[in-house]
């Protein structure tokens, strides 16, 4: 009797024990984020009124190991992403014109936020009264010109451009050896398969990392708080609210508006299914980092899975709205006042120039300061400015990423509607979800020809 009762005792005890981690409260990620907000700005103020070095040193290790580990996942997914993305166009008709197309609309929503910045910008002066000077800036270590971005998009090695983390010279190498597998046709198929598993492999690995968002959200928010105190708010406050206005105009503004009348899909759908991607790029300030979530809801947003594969890890290296449009805008006319340069209308008329073609100089990384350096150094104004935004540009680059990754979700939206490609009924049905549900589940290969992911939360 004893033997015949045991398996059932130890059946009910093993049920007790699931029934009771089943009554457990699940806390969903967007809460886990803002714990970790609470928190990182509670112990960075702790760090710096009471001058407690070693919680200081703590939260820069915290926050810079996750900036790390997000970078350590940078150079090889976004290789194998665009490479893989330009072959899947094999099973996309129309593919040149679907490219074309996502091109033109990447071009145009940076014509607007662009144009959005400067009039911001030139309605509210961001740099008078701050009470900053020309000596509190100091040129950055690196920075960006016209003949470093151009003779910079070819690699002299096939090593360095990993090793040193130059994105657009991957880009660059990506698209050559996408296209060249695609002329190869059958031969290139081993190439291919390894491609899409080194893919997958790459964005379960990212899954895992994105899991510490929140702890990275802690170290980073901490250590901005502890370096830099509340009074550096006040400096800047019209520059941070211009780049935070700006960047709601075009994320709830302009994005919504070409939703509905070019797309003619409802945009509070869209923001409904893009959620889980906009927070995390709030938070990690990457676009590249937040890449597999974005294409995640572009295709629970009923874009096809081939496209999608191409146009989302395309955006994240080049449709930049927030760090490529608005702000530079913002920040040279900010420089410009601080440094008491008056600016014309040729002047705003290279803004609207390099940020439209000069995009993909920031390559999906955290920060613009290429971008921005780019902008300065066209206009001739001192590169020193970009010292006086360093401080700040933690906290405004977290809307900046949002902006840029709502763009990068949109525009294959708005593309898919027009060229009637659109699932329309998955995007119709398409939910949030919580990330950490899909964390568990190894990524698709890109556009490897599987069926689109349910539409379900």
């Amino acid at each position: 009797m004893s033997a015949s009762s045991s398996p059932t005792s130890t059946a009910s005890r093993a049920g007790g024990t699931g029934s009771v981690r089943s009554r457990l409260p699940k806390v969903p990620f967007w809460a886990q984020i803002l714990v970790g907000l609470v928190l990182g700005v509670f112990l960075g103020w702790m760090a710096r009124s009471g001058d407690i070095s070693w919680l200081g040193t703590t939260l820069d290790k915290i926050g810079g190991t996750f900036v790390q580990l997000l970078k350590l996942a940078v150079a090889p997914l976004v290789f194998f992403a665009i490479v893989v993305s330009i072959t899947n166009l094999r099973n996309v008709s129309n593919a040149a014109r679907l490219a074309g197309r996502t091109l033109l609309w990447f071009l145009i929503t940076s014509l607007i936020a662009v144009s959005i910045g400067l009039t911001i910008g030139l309605l509210t002066s961001p740099g008078s009264g701050t009470g900053l000077t020309p000596a509190d800036g100091a040129a950055p270590e690196k920075s960006g010109s016209w003949i470093d971005f151009l003779t910079g998009i070819v690699p002299t090695d096939v090593i360095t451009p990993f090793t040193e983390l130059k994105v657009l010279q991957i880009v660059f190498m990506a698209v050559v050896v996408g296209i060249a597998a695609l002329k190869l046709g059958e031969k290139a198929a081993p190439l291919l398969s390894f491609g899409e598993a080194a893919l997958a492999l790459l964005q379960k690995a990212l899954w895992w990392v994105i899991r510490l968002a929140p702890l990275g959200t802690l170290g980073l928010i901490g250590n901005a708080i502890n370096q830099y105190g509340w009074d550096l708010l006040g400096q800047y406050a019209t520059f941070t609210i211009d780049v935070y206005v700006g960047s709601l105009l075009v994320m709830f503004g302009v994005y919504p508006l070409l939703l509905a009348l070019a797309g003619r899909v409802n945009p509070v759908q869209f923001f409904r299914g893009a959620w889980p991607a906009l927070q995390l790029a709030f938070v990690s300030r990457s676009s590249v980092g937040t890449m597999p979530v974005t294409q995640k809801v572009t295709e629970r947003l009923g874009v096809p899975r081939e496209y999608a594969s191409f146009a989302v890890p395309f955006g994240a290296t080049t449709k930049m709205d927030g760090c490529a449009a608005i702000y530079p805008a913002l920040a040279a006319i900010f420089v410009a006042e601080i440094f008491d340069v008056s600016l014309g209308l040729q002047d705003y008329l290279l803004i609207v120039f390099v940020s439209v073609i000069g995009s993909a100089a920031t390559a999906g990384l955290t920060g613009a300061t290429v971008m921005t350096t780019l902008t300065l150094s066209t206009l001739g104004l001192p590169l020193e400015g970009v010292g006086l935004l360093l401080a700040i540009d933690p906290v405004l680059d977290m809307i900046r990423t949002a902006t840029n990754v709502a763009g990068q979700a949109a525009v294959p939206v708005i593309v898919s509607a027009r060229e009637k490609i659109l699932d329309r009924g998955a995007y119709d049905n398409a939910t949030s979800f919580d990330i950490t549900d899909l964390s568990d589940d190894t990524p698709s290969p890109a556009g490897a020809g599987a069926p689109p992911a349910p539409v379900t939360s």
